[in-house]
């Protein structure tokens, strides 16, 4: 029997957007050699493809002046498989960067002259205030509103640099990445330290920070995060946006020193070996600069160079767009069943919110518009796990623009447009992300949203001229000519429901024939 194709006519990439071509992005480091290709150069950066290797090229620099064989030989070797990589996705552009170990080992100049013949391309290695430039350009990437100081941790060195209104002061690189402190101080800590020390005092506008938001960015860093949201049993396993206050890092990083041996911390095993044993200088390195910049809070970015060189490719109007609503927009094209009813969504739900107990702050508005482009995304999911799945998968959607509270605000707006707004078996884990208003404002949205689809059955076109509105005190649907037809009782009920929540009576107008319903009586 012959297996049936699937003939899909003009989709030759799947679920990959429109006019954009794969970019490819290798970034050889200190401690790994990273691939990624993403999906294009987009306000989002979304990874089609993403390999490293943890080559170690910098773990013997400070001490020999050199790369190491071995790692130079693994290097390359990582090097002609992302290279065959690239050439069969067939990338638009293919960029390929290098940091601290190649920049600054004797032998640096010979292993760029052997990885640009495997590469076919030259390399741009990097100085190390541009790195720090990318790096905070890809903390912009991931939050357009950014204020603070940014420090990304390599193997090979340490970038801060300061982040004000999308502006950057001139960024520093200093000696403290975390295969070259080991190097340095001989695997020992308290001589680890001191060095630190000495290194940081001689910054002198670290107290700029003071109060400000510290980004963390850099694979070590990343994974001392990972333990601590671990260790605090945290329910949205996302580490990008992850805030912690400064007490709580250095509690953690002090914990993590003391260590004589890792095996025994929670989460451990979901750190690869080679990445542990750099863990208790990398929260070295975070304890002394929190105890130097004194930072109101603690964020994670997933996003560094990598995305930084994506972002500066953009152009200065795509730079201005939101970066949620524009990730949320595409979201809506690849997966529901109408882009242009996702976005009507968020118009018809306006005049819900124009009352004075409802009023929007801008983010409030900017929050439910992206929960309305989102709303329909798991349709193809099997109704009976639709809720469950689809606020998981929204709650995991890569985003940038939005912290962990507005994560859990569209898992659960679509979580009540599924199950109805006055549901309880919700993921109570998420919810505790939200304040009582956001999560009253998140039943809310989820119920006009489900009222909504009872109309339009999801069609474009149809509730901009079905308005929902308030009306002498009651809430109305009204259904004009040749609309009527689509009154029933379960629009009905989900109008009621939706009452009760806002504690109004509601009207189902009918071609000028009214019915109004009490939520006393649902």
């Amino acid at each position: 029997m012959a297996i049936p194709t699937l003939k899909l006519k003009n989709n030759k990439n799947g679920g990959v957007l429109p006019n954009t071509k794969p970019v490819a992005v290798i970034d050889i480091g200190s401690n790994s050699v990273r691939l990624v290709v993403f999906e294009g150069v987009t306000l989002t950066p979304i990874p089609l493809f993403n390999e490293k290797c943890l080559c170690g090229l910098g773990r013997e620099v400070a001490s020999s002046g050199k790369l190491g064989e071995d790692a130079v030989e693994r290097a390359l070797m990582a090097l002609r498989r992302f290279k065959s990589v690239v050439d069969h996705i067939g990338a638009g552009e293919f960029r390929v960067i290098a940091t601290a170990a190649a920049r600054e080992a004797s032998n640096g100049p010979k292993f760029i002259k052997d990885a640009e013949a495997i590469c076919g391309r030259p390399i741009e290695v990097i100085s190390g205030v541009v790195e720090a430039e990318l790096a905070a350009a890809g903390v912009l990437a991931g939050d357009h509103k950014a204020d603070g100081l940014a420090g990304d941790m390599g193997g090979g060195s340490l970038e801060l640099i300061d982040i004000s209104n999308k502006s950057l002061s001139k960024g520093e690189t200093l000696p403290l990445g975390g295969l070259r402190l080991i190097d340095i101080a001989n695997n020992d800590l308290k001589d680890a330290r001191k060095f630190i020390d000495e290194t940081l005092d001689q910054i002198s506008w670290l107290n700029k920070g003071k109060g400000r938001s510290f980004y963390l960015v850099g694979g070590t860093w990343r994974a001392f995060i990972k333990l601590h949201m671990e260790a605090h049993s945290y329910p949205l396993k996302v580490l990008h946006g992850y805030k912690i206050n400064p007490e709580s890092a250095l509690e953690f990083a002090s914990h993590l020193m003391k260590k004589s041996d890792l095996k025994d911390i929670q989460g451990i095993n979901k750190i690869s070996k080679q990445r542990r044993h750099v863990l208790p200088f990398g929260a070295l390195v975070l304890e002394r600069l929190i105890k130097k910049i004194e930072p109101s809070e603690i964020i994670t970015s997933n996003y560094g160079v990598r995305e930084g060189l994506l972002y500066s490719m953009l152009s200065e109007q795509d730079r201005l767009e939101d970066p949620l609503l524009s990730a949320c927009e595409n979201l809506a094209y690849l997966r529901s069943r109408s882009p242009a009813h996702a976005f009507e969504l968020g118009e018809w739900t306006n005049s819900i919110f124009e009352t004075d107990d409802l009023k929007e702050t801008a983010e409030d508005m900017r929050l439910r518009k992206a929960a309305c482009l989102v709303s329909d995304i798991g349709w193809r999911m099997h109704p009976s796990f639709r809720a469950e799945r689809t606020m998981g998968a929204i709650a995991y959607s890569v985003y940038s623009g939005i912290d962990h509270p507005g994560r859990a605000f569209l898992a659960l707006s679509n979580f009540f447009r599924h199950n109805g707004p006055n549901s309880n078996g919700f993921d109570t884990n998420y919810s505790k992300l939200l304040d009582k208003d956001m999560l009253y404002r998140a039943r809310i949205v989820g119920g006009a949203i489900r009222a909504a689809h009872m109309i339009s059955a999801g069609v474009p076109g149809i509730i901009p001229k079905t308005p929902i509105f308030y009306d002498e005190g009651r809430l109305v649907i009204e259904l004009p000519h040749p609309y009527d037809a689509l009154d029933g009782e379960r629009l009905e009920k989900r109008l009621r429901s939706l009452g009760k929540l806002l504690n109004i009576e509601t009207e189902l107008r009918v071609n000028s024939d009214s019915r109004f319903f009490s939520f006393m009586n649902f």
